[in-house]
Order: structure tokens, then sequence, then C-alpha cells
């Protein structure tokens, strides 16, 4: 087989061409017909074969028509040229039924190609049917594209939006958990301040017990002394007088008390205050409770209790006695010391404010010793008035810690 190949685009004009001289017939192989006029002339036949092996550069494209194919074209183009020249040589020497057998052999190569012709018409059609699928298909996937795309940048809109959004409930979360934290803080800080308040307030109770009962063993007038502390007061028991002593401590611990922030860990890691005041005798602590002991403890009491002044002369040079009277004193200057520095050192505001004699009673910033006398106010019985207090009250930040008072009543 030659070499030459045959260019797609001219395929279809070269089979078509070749097809035309299907069933001819030789000119001189019957004299007494007349040429039939269908028979291609030798000028026609040259020119299909002179179409076929010109143009050598012109090839089929493999995509459709593969190499077996194309193979199989050539073959029937040169089985077919051969045919020809068969038909030629029957014409010399002049023999009609090798003309006749060759002419046979041409027509069915012919046919060979008709059939070659159709089959790449119909891969041409189905070529361009898929091509015009192809686009179509395109196109659609084109415009789904560009709504995708369309509704991509939505999206993308959206989460920009919704990324924004997240950001600031970040911000928010943090601000919350952040003021939570504050609040959970002075939630623990109001809660300690509340535990320590009652403590500091029993701690004045738990010394006036020793100290009533001191001055009655010693024959103190407790009448007059609870009238000095507190004249004209009308109790409602007799055993209410002893609320006058735990006023009468009060107002000498907490006068002219500021409330300075102070360190009071190791304070409170010793169980004994006497520990402390031995261990940091320099300490603000100390000086504040040998302060105290000389302002609340009369040196007539202290003599008359102990028979001297042993105690009052080692708190006046800086030391402080080991006694039980001591002991108890002290434990009571720690918890009001310690309550004065832990509402200074709290971050929200804390201050302390004392109920007037005469004061009408007000169960939001007040408490009775007595508790009935709260309740006889809630029944509307009684118009209660405060005659002293036996404690100070606080008020830290939003949260009010009630003074403790002793009320009279006055009929309504």
């Amino acid at each position: 087989m030659e070499n030459a190949v045959v260019k797609t685009s001219n395929l279809s004009d070269i089979i078509s061409k070749l097809t035309k001289v299907c069933k001819f017939r030789s000119i001189g192989v019957f004299p007494d017909h007349k040429p039939n006029p269908n028979t291609p002339s030798d000028e026609v036949v040259a020119e299909v074969f002179e179409d076929i092996t010109c143009k050598p550069s012109r090839k089929i494209p493999s995509s459709r028509w593969n190499d077996a194919e194309v193979s199989k074209l050539f073959d029937a183009v040169t089985s077919l040229k051969l045919a020809y020249l068969e038909f030629q040589r029957a014409h010399l020497p002049y023999d009609p039924d090798k003309i006749i057998e060759a002419d046979n052999l041409v027509v069915s190569h012919l046919e060979t190609l008709r059939r070659f012709k159709r089959l790449y018409l119909k891969t041409k059609q189905l070529q361009a049917k898929t091509e015009l699928d192809a686009a179509s298909c395109l196109n659609r996937l084109r415009d789904e594209v560009e709504v995708n795309e369309k509704h991509l940048w939505e999206l993308k809109t959206q989460t920009k939006a919704k990324e924004s959004e997240v950001h600031s409930l970040k911000e928010t979360l943090n601000c919350l958990v952040a003021e939570n934290n504050k609040l959970e803080e002075r939630l623990v800080s109001v809660s300690s301040f509340e535990f320590v308040f009652r403590a500091a307030s029993k701690s004045i109770h738990d010394f006036a017990k020793p100290l009533i009962t001191l001055m009655k063993a010693t024959e103190w007038n407790l009448e007059k002394a609870v009238e000095s502390i507190v004249p004209n007061v009308t109790y409602a028991k007799n055993s209410d007088k002893k609320y006058a002593f735990e006023s009468y401590i009060v107002q000498r611990m907490f006068h002219g008390m500021k409330l300075i922030p102070s360190d009071v860990t190791e304070l409170m890691s010793l169980d004994d205050p006497l520990d402390a005041l031995t261990a940091f005798p320099d300490s603000a602590f100390a000086r504040f409770c040998g302060q105290k002991y000389l302002l609340v403890v009369h040196p007539l009491m202290e003599a008359s209790f102990f028979g001297n002044l042993d105690m009052r002369g080692l708190v006046l040079l800086g030391k402080h006695p080991r006694t039980v009277f001591y002991r108890i004193f002290a434990k009571m200057a720690k918890w009001v010391w310690v309550l004065g520095s832990l509402a200074a050192s709290l971050d929200i505001e804390a201050k302390i404010f004392v109920v007037r004699r005469g004061t009408r009673f007000s169960g939001a910033y007040m408490e009775s010793v007595v508790g009935d006398d709260t309740r006889k106010e809630e029944e509307g019985q009684e118009d209660l008035r405060v005659e002293f207090i036996t404690m100070p009250g606080f008020k830290v930040g939003d949260s009010v810690f009630k003074s403790h008072v002793y009320l009279y009543q006055t009929k309504r």
C-alpha cells in the first residue's frame, strides 16, 4: 500500500467521485452497442485516482477514524487501482472476457468505497450531532455555572455577614465571661465578707460574756453600768441589758476606724491570734489590738478584775500577755481588724454605717437583736425605733449587711 493519506475534509468528495464510475462498461467491448452514457470515461477515472494519490500531506484524524479503518480505506483504494490497471491491460490485447471480468472487479471495489462513504457520512453526522449536543450541554453547564457562581457570591456575602456577626457575638461573649468572672469574684468576696461580718459580731458577743461575768464577780453595779452606757432605755426583759455591754464594746472597737486595705493572709492562717501578735509584734494589727484594749478595758475594770494593772503595763510596752482574758479580746480584735481590712480590699466600694438612736426601724438596713420586734413591725402592731446598735452595718456594692440594733416599742 502506498504511503499517501487522505484528508478528512476531502474524503467524501473522493469517494463520491469514485462511486460515479460504478457499473461502467469498457468502450469497444461490444462493437455493435453504443457506449453507456453513465459509464465514466478514462478521464473521469483518472481524475478520481488523481484525488486519491495526490496531496500526501493530508490525513484522517484518528479521533473519529482510527488507524485500522484508514488502512482498510487505502487497501480498498489500492485494490481499485490494481483492478483498473487490469481493466486497461484487458484492452491490449483486446480481450472482451478479461475486460468484463476486470470491469466487475472494479465495480466491486467501487461498491466497497461506496460503503466507506456511507460509513464516513454516518460518522460525520454522528459527530455533528455529538458536537451539537456537546455545545448545548456546554451552554447548559455555562448557565448552571453562572447561576452557581451567583449563588456562591450570595453565600460568600452571607458568610461574611455571619462571620461579622460571629465575631461580634464572640466579643460579646468574652465581655460576658469577663463580667461573669468579676461577678463570681465579687460573689466570693461578698460571701467571704459576710462570713467575716458574722464572725466579728459573734466575737463581740463572746467577749461581752466574760466581761459581764467578771463585773458580776467583782460586784460591779451592773444597773449603773448599763445606765451609763445608754441612759433611759426601757428593756423588754432584764436579760436584754447584756446588749448594752455589746454596744459599749462596739462603740470603742469601731471608734475612728478607717477602712484601709491590708494583707490578712498570715493573720488568718493562725488560729491563735496571740501567735500572730508574737510573730509580728510591729504589725498594724498588733498596734490596733493594743490600742483597742486600752480603750475598751478601763483601768478600774482591769484592777478590779485581776487586782493589778500588769496586762495594761505590758500592752503599753507593746507586749501582748498570754492570758485567757487577753486571748478572748485578741480574737475579737482580730475579726474586727480583718473585717475593716477586707472591706477596704474589695474591688467594689464598701462603706460602714451607724444607725442613730431614735431612727425608725427599716428591715432593709437593720436587724433586730430580738427577733420578735421585727415580727411586730411586720404585723403593724408596733412603731419600732432604735435605742442603740450592737453591730454597725456595711454596704458593699449593692449588698447590704444589716446593722444589729436594739429597738423600743411605741404603741400605734
